[in-house]
C-alpha cells in the first residue's frame, strides 16, 4: 500500500516581517464583525505609551456606533436589547518562547490547474491580548439578563382562560389505518394446506415464469407471511433486474417447454 504525500504548494512570504497582534475578543464582539458590512467602521483602537520605562501601554477598543446599537431583544446574548458594550480595554500578555504566525489561505483560479488555494504568511505574532468589555452599568446589567435567560426553563406552565383547538388529539394515524387494512384483508385468507399451495403456485408458474408478491397472495388467496415461507422453498427471489423484486421457480422444479 503505498502512501501519497501532501501536495507541494508555494507560500508568498512578502509580508512574513509584518508584526501582528493575537488578540481574543468576546463571542458578540466577532459576530458583530462578521455581520459588518464592507464600508462599515468596526471600531477605533487607542493606544497610550506609559511614561514609565518597561510599563505595557494602555489599550483601549471602542466599538463603532452602528455596530453598538440595540438589535432584537428576543436574542440571547443581548435578550433585553440593551446592545452590545461598546468600551473594550486590551489585556496585554507577553509571547513568551513560541514563534507564532499568521497564514492565509486565498482561493484562486488557475489556467491549468483549475480552482487552487494561494498560501501565505500575514506576519509574525509579536504581542498577544484579550479585549475585555469595560464592567461598567450597561455591561454588568446586560451580564445579570444574560444570566437570568440561560437559567429560564425551556418549557413553563401557562394557564389557558379559554378551550384552544388548534391541536386536537388524533385518534387514528395513517400507520393504524394500514394495520388494520392488513389484518381485515388478511383475515379474509385461511390458511390452507402447504401442498394445496404448493399446486397452485406450480399451476401459476405453468402460465408465466416471473410473479410478484401481490399477484401470487391475489392468486393463492393466503397470508403473505405463510405464503413467503413456502415460497422460499420452491422459488428464488431476483434482487436484480430485469424481473427484480419478482420470484421464479428454482432450476429443479422448472419445466419449461423450449420454443420451436
Amino acid at each position: 500500500m503505498s502512501e501519497i504525500g501532501h501536495e507541494t504548494k508555494e507560500v508568498d512570504l512578502t509580508a512574513a516581517g509584518r508584526g501582528v497582534w493575537l488578540v481574543k475578543v468576546p463571542k458578540y464582539l466577532s459576530e458583530k464583525w462578521r455581520k459588518a458590512p464592507c464600508s462599515c467602521e468596526v471600531g477605533k483602537l487607542k493606544i497610550t505609551r506609559s511614561r514609565i520605562s518597561g510599563s505595557k501601554p494602555e489599550v483601549i477598543f471602542t466599538l463603532g456606533e452602528a455596530l453598538s446599537r440595540p438589535e432584537a431583544p428576543q436574542r440571547t446574548d443581548d435578550p433585553a436589547g440593551l446592545g452590545v458594550p461598546k468600551e473594550h480595554k486590551f489585556v496585554l500578555t507577553a509571547i513568551g518562547n513560541q514563534n507564532l504566525v499568521v497564514v492565509s489561505q486565498t482561493p484562486t483560479a488557475d489556467v491549468e490547474l483549475g480552482t487552487t488555494d494561494k498560501l501565505a504568511i500575514e506576519g509574525k505574532v509579536i504581542q498577544r491580548a484579550e479585549c475585555r468589555p469595560v464592567a461598567n452599568d450597561t455591561y454588568m446589567k446586560l451580564k445579570r439578563l444574560q444570566l437570568v435567560s440561560k437559567n429560564k426553563p425551556a418549557r413553563q406552565v401557562k394557564q389557558l382562560d379559554m378551550v384552544v383547538n388548534n391541536y386536537r388529539p388524533v385518534t387514528e394515524h395513517s400507520f393504524m389505518k394500514e394495520h388494520e387494512q392488513r389484518k381485515k384483508v388478511e383475515g379474509k385468507n385461511i390458511r390452507k394446506e402447504k401442498n394445496e399451495v404448493t399446486d397452485m403456485l406450480f399451476n401459476a408458474f405453468e402460465q408465466h415464469q416471473y410473479y410478484n408478491v401481490k399477484d401470487l397472495v391475489r392468486i393463492t388467496k393466503q397470508p403473505i407471511i405463510y405464503l413467503k415461507e413456502i415460497l422460499k422453498e420452491i422459488c428464488t427471489y431476483n434482487m436484480k433486474a430485469p424481473h427484480k423484486n419478482m420470484w421464479e421457480l428454482k432450476p429443479e422444479y422448472r419445466h419449461y417447454k423450449e420454443k420451436t
